[in-house]
């Protein structure tokens, strides 16, 4: 878990470079827009490719930290063993659905690459953006797996 861990940790540190390079694109436009009246072309297209990686980024660290949304109103009241059991199920089945979102991404990016798919603007290969999304989405179904078989413990911090 601590290999799973660390990785996890790598790719919150990825997607909070891609949340900043974000900000300071959007700063330097907005700058540039308000004092000489023009933008920067293709500003966008870089905001919305990297919004896409960063969310794909961010998974692995919000599972490992069980930080998706649980909703227990009906669980509540039953044991905390059977909360367990339910709890690895369902991190089994987010695995599931973050192993078909991995396959299906890297079937996407390898369509883009072989169209020779580009933004319109910038005219930036596609692919890349489903390159950057596949191994997080593969990471997270990887430690759903790992919680579904053995738990949620976390590495101690020795």
């Amino acid at each position: 878990m601590r290999l799973l861990t660390s990785l996890a940790n790598l790719c919150a540190v990825l997607a909070g470079a891609l949340i900043t390079l974000i900000t300071l694109i959007t700063c330097g436009n907005l700058i540039l827009r308000n004092t000489t009246g023009d933008s920067m072309a293709g500003a966008f297209e870089i905001t919305a490719m990297s919004t896409g990686a960063a969310i794909a980024l961010f998974m692995p660290l919000s599972q490992i930290r069980q930080g998706h949304i649980i909703v227990d109103f009906f669980t509540n009241s039953l044991s905390d063993a059977a909360n367990a059991k339910l709890d690895k199920l369902g991190a089994f089945v987010l695995a599931l659905v973050f192993g078909l979102l991995a396959w299906r991404t890297s079937l996407g990016g390898l369509s883009a690459y072989i169209s020779g798919s580009q933004t319109m603007l910038m005219s930036l290969p596609e692919w890349i953006v489903y390159a950057a999304m596949v191994p997080p989405f593969a990471l997270t179904a990887v430690i759903g797996v790992r919680q579904a078989l053995f738990g949620f413990e976390l590495p101690s911090e020795n």
